[in-house]
């Protein structure tokens, strides 16, 4: 088998993915009841904030839950809706219609899978940790921004391009009435979801508070809006019926579906990781998979799909550790939908907006927050300025913009530690050692530094001859190794001899391409000790007229 061939194959599922079920089965299980159980609000609850209602939340926590647990590359990732991808998909819906949400979701799956196959699992790694917080904290108040329309008016089938005016055209109409009966069955939630777990860790909190919700507002006359009526199975996977001209302008949507499917996948399956011993991680593979499961769901008329990690982080900690753990979550889910479709309609949408509030709460950790505002001001900015964008207009424009704008402070911080210094030659001073300069050049030598750099080494005067010092440079780019070669012929034209000490193995290669090494004006000028670079230094000025 090729090299090519073994690389496809490590994007498949393989029997090695179940080595450890015969030891692990039992608390699999467990686990994927518990996860289960914990997923089943929040997949009704992201279901109606996005607008594509409960059954497209179900449906994708059930398809999708099994698809990527299958093909993903992380063993104990649960996949299904989050709260990132609701604030994405309501702006969809409100613009294009529920019928684009499959539609978007397929396209975007499309997507995922050709970059999964394309092997650009490592990039998220290239985004900065403030960046990750801020998007995080962005998402969390959209999420509870998201939540007041379902809190004070009946009327919820509107939804905003964006969420904080959204939310303040309901405040500015609610009813006064439906809020106080609404923010009530909310609060219930809320309590249950924070008092359940002081009193026994496995009681799940948020299915609590909804039960006790749904058996008040059965009995008690209200005017609470409920989920309505879910299908008693699973329909038949069919393609979405979207126009070609409606695919070319859910283009742009897909695109920023993708990349938030495959930023959130990465990060969910890299802080699963770090919570247990759950084997490695395959981030091409996770993304094959988390592509397959978008394309899944959105054939059964679901929504896309990413990694979640709240109900990734239950599953570990409830001692899930193969993929049989998220394959029992989306049966289990499946079963609900067979056995207990009914009851589940007749939920109040206020009671999921109570659970959605309560998870945009805990998706903030405080502590987090004080250590990146208590660190570098450019980190502490890239946090703030990532949260105000996420929230104000776009998650993925937040995103670039915050590592562009960390990026532009971490080569900042690069370029401050370049220095060309002059030093004296090493040994007894002799006779026509005041024409030779020795100059040591440390650090990075990149595009922001370059001119600087030239500016400073090329300042020289009653000088015969310039030994540059280069066994200290860290990093050097094209533009770096050109202000070098252009620093060469300077020197030599105004007749100082230049002599190149100290070329690192990995920067020879570059410096030969760019010009370096033939801009000397022999190539018995390049050295690799820095006492024969002077002996020379010293022999040329005495043979000088």
């Amino acid at each position: 088998m090729n090299g090519r061939a073994r690389r496809f194959v490590g994007l498949l599922p393989s029997r090695a993915d179940y080595r450890a079920v015969p030891r692990t089965w039992r608390r699999d299980l467990i686990a994927g009841i518990t996860v289960g159980i914990v997923a089943l609000p929040l997949a009704l609850g992201f279901g109606v904030s996005s607008g594509a209602g409960a059954e497209a939340g179900l449906i994708t926590a059930i398809v999708a839950g099994v698809i990527a647990a299958v093909f993903g590359g992380s063993h104990v990732q649960v996949s299904g809706p989050t709260g990132a991808m609701v604030v994405v998909l309501a702006p969809i819906v409100a613009q294009h219609g529920l019928g684009a949400v499959a539609a978007v979701s397929i396209m975007a799956g499309i997507i995922v899978l050709a970059a999964g196959a394309a092997r650009l699992g490592r990039a998220v790694s290239f985004i900065p940790w403030p960046v990750i917080e801020g998007f995080t904290l962005g998402i969390a108040v959209i999420i509870g921004l998201q939540q007041i329309p379902s809190l004070v008016a009946d009327d919820i089938a509107s939804h905003d391009a964006n969420a904080a005016v959204a939310a303040w055209e309901s405040i500015t109409t609610a009813n006064g009435s439906y809020a106080f009966w609404a923010l009530g069955a909310a609060a219930v939630v809320v309590a249950c979801m924070i008092v359940c777990p002081r009193i026994h860790p496995a009681i799940p909190g948020s299915l609590v508070g909804i039960v006790m919700v749904t058996i008040i507002a059965v009995i008690v006359p209200n005017p609470l809006a409920t989920i309505g009526s879910l299908p008693a199975t699973l329909p038949a996977p069919a393609l979405p019926a979207v126009d070609p001209a409606m695919l070319l302008e859910l283009a742009g949507p897909a695109a920023t579906v993708a990349a938030l499917a495959a930023i959130e996948s990465l990060l969910s399956a890299r802080v699963a990781s770090s919570l247990a011993d759950t084997g490695a991680i395959h981030p091409d593979r996770e993304l094959v998979g988390q592509g397959l499961a978008s394309i899944g769901a959105g054939l059964f008329g679901g929504m896309p799909a990413t990694g979640a990690i709240a109900r990734t982080a239950v599953n570990v900690r409830a001692g899930g550790r193969t993929r049989l753990a998220a394959a029992t979550h989306a049966v289990l889910l499946l079963v609900i939908v067979f056995a207990a479709s009914a009851p589940v309609s007749a939920i109040p949408v206020a009671a999921l907006g109570g659970v959605l509030v309560m998870t945009a709460v805990r998706m903030v950790r405080l502590s987090t927050v004080r250590v990146i505002l208590r660190s570098t001001r450019s980190d502490a900015a890239a946090f703030v300025l990532t949260a105000i964008i996420t929230v104000s207009f776009d998650l993925i424009v937040a995103v670039v913009i915050g590592v562009v704008f960390a990026g532009f402070f971490a080569i900042r911080h690069l370029a401050g530690t370049t220095r060309v210094t002059a030093e004296p030659l090493p040994g007894a001073a002799v006779e026509g050692d005041e024409r030779i300069a020795l100059l040591r050049f440390d650090g990075p030598l990149i595009f922001s530094v370059a001119d600087r750099v030239f500016d400073d080494a090329q300042n020289l005067e009653r000088v015969q001859v310039a030994i540059l010092r280069m066994s200290h440079l860290e990093l050097v780019d094209a533009t770096g190794a050109n202000v070098l070669s252009t620093l060469v012929r300077t020197l030599e034209r105004r007749g100082i001899t230049v002599l190149i000490k100290g070329v690192q193995p990995m920067h020879r290669e570059l410096f030969r391409k760019v010009g370096v090494l033939a801009s000397l004006r022999h190539h018995r000028h390049l050295f690799t000790e820095l006492d024969a670079a002077v002996a020379h230094a010293r022999d040329h000025i005495l043979r000088a007229p």
